[in-house]
């Protein structure tokens, strides 16, 4: 019987690949292989360290710093894109205007960072906010646009957790039971479909700029669903590359695109891809069957996600918008990019600038943390409220409790991430969602009941 001594008496390192290897050798040894095959084979299976680049490769920077505020986060960033472009994998890489560190391990990919990989599929590169889109559809009749925030309001949740009364199971939930990474995740996929997140997800309602045509805009991703599958991939994608790549930090680890595995994850990125697109149209169904009106025009767009092109790379985008024809297979030429909730959304065409690796921003980003932000703000939150108000904007939270964070001062400049979006080509700018109002989670963690115990 061969074990893992045999292999080290043949000259192996030990390592994770040993069990799996022993297995597939005692089988071929049972099926009559010789020992000078099973040596063979034995070197076959065996991992070639893939190691970090001694430099990284240079990347594309569309991002324009104005105040020492940008200029300090601009050096955040290229601090983690440098680390980064020394990941293998990776053979181009861009930072859009909107870029903003999204973690403090070095190398962890930025928010408005975009990256082009061979084989390989990174999960710590769309991390747990799986395929975070947007969705807007055009309503036919000129509705109150209060009716229709209050509409949404009333059929949909906000926040952790799921519905009360969940929809009835998307039509390929069947699909998802076949995936090996989403057969046990029925529940959430069942629970949280046609629910919107926390954070800066939102319910946005406005006008067209061109025809004056009410819509509704929804903002969030997959959920509780899509935050088990990223578990699962990152688990998975540990494990190949501590037999690979060992020296490679475990948050940049990457799936073998082209494995069985890999295979597997990538369609179950395509699955709750559909997913999350019927989620945004549930709710906006939903919120048209109450008003009783119909929708006349409707598309949406993923930011965060993995894409592949014609060239064979798999191009990730943490918090960026493809601007490429076909980027999709729904894919009708127009995305979304939001700025903040006093702001227009930008209705947008592609212009595929190839340096910046086919993406635009997916908003407006940010200078500071969420933390940083309400702490250096912390006396001002009322009288931005009452600023928003004063314009004739409806803002609210749906928990009652409104998230500093999330208001438009914890943002950049939404003119000077337009002008850059221009001056660099990124997206052509085609149409304006003019605001009425709108709708967050708010932040339902101050009067979450760990809070309360906490304040006795």
């Amino acid at each position: 019987m061969i074990d893992g001594n045999t292999l080290i008496a043949w000259g192996f390192k030990p390592g994770k690949w040993f069990k799996p290897a022993i297995e597939a050798l005692n089988a071929a040894r049972a099926g009559g292989m010789d020992e000078q095959g099973l040596f063979e084979l034995a070197q076959r299976l065996a991992p070639v360290e893939t190691l970090l680049r001694t430099n990284a490769l240079s990347y594309g920077v569309f991002l324009d710093p104005q105040t020492e505020l940008e200029r300090e986060n601009l050096a955040a960033v290229t601090a983690h894109m440098d680390a980064l472009m020394r990941v293998p994998t990776i053979v181009a890489g861009a930072v859009m205007p909107d870029a903003c560190p999204s973690g403090s391990a070095p190398g962890t990919i930025p928010v408005g960072g975009a990256v082009a990989c061979e084989d390989a599929i990174h999960p710590g590169f769309h991390s747990a906010d799986i395929c975070c889109s947007m969705a807007i559809s055009v309503f036919n009749r000129r509705d109150d646009p209060k009716a229709i925030l209050d509409a949404v309001q009333a059929v949909t949740h906000f926040g952790p957790g799921g519905r009360e009364t969940p929809l009835a199971p998307p039509a390929h939930l069947e699909r998802m039971r076949d995936n090996s990474f989403l057969r046990d995740l029925a529940g959430f996929a069942v629970h949280h479909f046609g629910t919107q997140g926390d954070g800066n997800h939102f319910a946005y309602v406005g006008h067209l700029r061109s025809t004056g045509s009410p819509v509704l805009v929804t903002h969030h991703g997959s959920r509780g669903l899509g935050a088990q599958l990223y578990k699962k991939g990152m688990a998975a994608a540990k494990r190949h590359t501590a037999i690979v790549a060992p020296r490679v930090p475990a948050h940049n680890a990457w799936l073998q695109a082209s494995s069985e595995e890999g295979r597997a994850y990538w369609d179950a990125l395509q699955l709750v891809r559909l997913w999350t697109r019927d989620s945004h149209f549930a709710i906006h169904d939903l919120a048209a069957r109450r008003l009783g009106n119909r929708i006349a025009d409707r598309f949406w767009n993923e930011h965060n996600f993995v894409f592949r092109r014609d060239d064979g790379l798999y191009y990730h985008g943490k918090g960026a918008t493809p601007s490429w024809r076909g980027f999709s297979p729904d894919d009708d030429g127009r995305t979304l990019i939001p700025m903040n909730m006093a702001e227009p959304i930008l209705i947008a065409a592609h212009r595929d600038r190839r340096d910046a690796l086919g993406f635009a921003p997916h908003g407006a980003g940010r200078n500071l943390s969420r933390a940083q932000h309400s702490r250096q703000n912390a006396g001002s939150l009322a009288g931005e409220l009452a600023g928003l108000a004063g314009r004739g904007l409806d803002i609210r939270s749906f928990c009652g409790i409104p998230d500093h964070s999330e208001l438009p001062s914890a943002y950049k400049s939404a003119a000077a991430v337009q002008a850059q979006i221009a001056a660099y080509d990124l997206a052509e700018v085609t149409d304006h969602v003019d605001p009425y109002g709108s709708i967050m989670a708010g932040d339902w963690e101050q009067d979450a009941p760990w809070r309360r115990k906490g304040r006795g």
